[in-house]
């Protein structure tokens, strides 16, 4: 996506809550390009609420003082957190967030980062932190293409001072109708995450009506969160992205079981990434010599990046479901590769086994946990279906390195320049409604880490 230079008609001003939208008026009203005798007009496509945590949770995860979700909401393995931070950088010790602590953890952030300190455990949430905390380079990349309604919601882990408010609007200058400038309106809140959860009913209002509705929840997800609960139930697609996820296979859990409650529409801008190792998969087996062959396949290994195990899942979701195998075992043997073994069963009740692993790497990508390379293989000698599909040559060397009697086809994946989380974004804020083969897929994936959970 080639992003479209902005014009600001209105820098980011601070308002009340009761004038957001007569100063958004006020805007439109007023604005003239001077001479040229240009105009603009409000966004008229659809209303996008990203919801980002301020970036503290991030900080403390990535330091090693915070494992639970990224979700903006301090409770008490939040509090412990800040608290361990403060005692371990000499700040007082109130267990509360503020500027200060931030700066502070940015710095340390910073010093780790340079010298390479961060662990496989604390990886993912590193590579996922911005200190951009509102997110505007996305924001602009998606508003120079689709004129809207941008509502950010940056929910702090400070003291509770209520919900400070700003109100922007900017217009993409090659947007031209006439004598018409199409501009964007930005609205930006901040606060805890239980004053957000106070003005839950004047943030939904701020969605445009009879336009479509989409939340990008930036974030573990909270079923349990009030405001969670009221902007999903009032949107036409929640958008996620488990990149990003600090705990996968419990947020997949999450959202495996938001899925069997019917609402809302969700997607996983993570799940379009698996797009081409699909589409490989199922070439291999197009030819008619191979068609049969698919149902011979009971071995997969999967390697991914290590740090984030959600595509590995969602992949094995999807080829489980495609295949009609359930899971039946999960085992988690761990050591270098952090190895998980998940046995099925065929629709002949054939027994199927898999195993994911997640391979350090020192070359890490923008994505964390990106599949590497996959292998399907058969106990049955004579079956023409070993198929490996790799991202590098060295995936393609562990995989052959594996042995085994059968000769296999080797795919090369090659990376998709749409992988970008902007231009995925775009991809998705053209559509809404259900997607079944997602859906499909996370069924059984859910039903992959209910054994995890139960091994537990």
């Amino acid at each position: 996506m080639t992003t479209t230079p902005l014009v600001s008609l209105q820098a980011p001003k601070d308002v009340s809550i009761d004038d957001i939208e007569a100063e958004l008026r006020e805007i439109w009203q007023s604005y003239n390009m001077g001479d040229e005798g240009l105009a603009a007009t409000r966004a008229t496509t659809f209303s996008l609420i990203v919801y980002e945590p301020d970036g503290t949770q991030q900080l403390l995860a990535a330091l090693g003082f915070y494992s639970g979700p990224i979700d903006g909401i301090a409770g008490p393995r939040t509090i412990s957190a800040i608290e361990a931070a403060q005692k371990s950088y000499e700040l007082e010790v109130t267990g509360k967030s503020n500027p200060k602590m931030l700066t502070r953890l940015r710095e340390e952030f910073s010093v780790a980062k340079e010298k390479d300190k961060h662990t496989s455990e604390n990886l993912t949430t590193a590579m996922q932190y911005s200190p951009d905390l509102g997110g505007s380079g996305v924001a602009d990349a998606i508003a120079s293409s689709n004129p809207c309604r941008i509502v950010t919601l940056c929910p702090i882990v400070g003291e509770d001072k209520g919900v400070t408010v700003q109100v922007s609007a900017y217009c993409p200058i090659e947007k031209r109708g006439g004598t018409t400038l199409i501009c964007c309106e930005y609205i930006t809140l901040r606060g805890t995450a239980e004053a957000l959860e106070r003005m839950g009913g004047v943030i939904s209002a701020l969605m445009i009506p009879e336009l479509p509705k989409f939340i990008w929840w930036k974030a573990t997800p909270a079923p349990d969160y009030p405001l969670f609960q009221r902007l999903t139930q009032n949107c036409d697609s929640l958008i996620i992205d488990s990149s990003s996820f600090n705990d996968p296979e419990a947020a997949l859990l999450e959202i495996g079981e938001l899925l069997g409650r019917g609402t809302p529409p969700i997607a996983d801008l993570n799940w379009r990434r698996l797009g081409a190792w699909q589409e490989l998969a199922a070439e291999a087996y197009d030819p008619p010599e191979r068609r049969a062959s698919i149902r011979e396949v009971d071995q997969v290994t999967i390697d991914y990046e290590r740090g984030n195990q959600a595509q590995a899942f969602m992949y094995l979701g999807w080829l489980a479901s495609r295949l009609q195998w359930q899971p039946i075992s999960y085992e988690f043997e761990g050591g270098d590769y952090d190895i998980r073994r998940i046995k099925f069963t065929g629709k002949d009740r054939r027994p199927i086994e898999t195993e994911l692993a997640g391979i350090p790497t020192a070359d890490w990508g923008d994505v964390p946990g990106d599949l590497i390379s996959l292998k399907l293989g058969s106990t049955n000698t004579e079956a023409n279906c070993c198929t490996v599909l790799c991202s590098e040559t060295t995936g393609c060397m562990r995989m052959e390195a594996g042995g085994g009697a059968q000769s296999c086809r080797i795919h090369q994946v090659t990376s998709l320049s749409d992988q970008k989380t902007e231009d995925l974004l775009g991809q998705q804020l053209q559509r809404w409604g259900r997607e079944m083969l997602y859906e499909e897929s996370m069924g059984i994936t859910h039903d992959i880490l209910q054994l995890v959970r139960d091994a537990k």
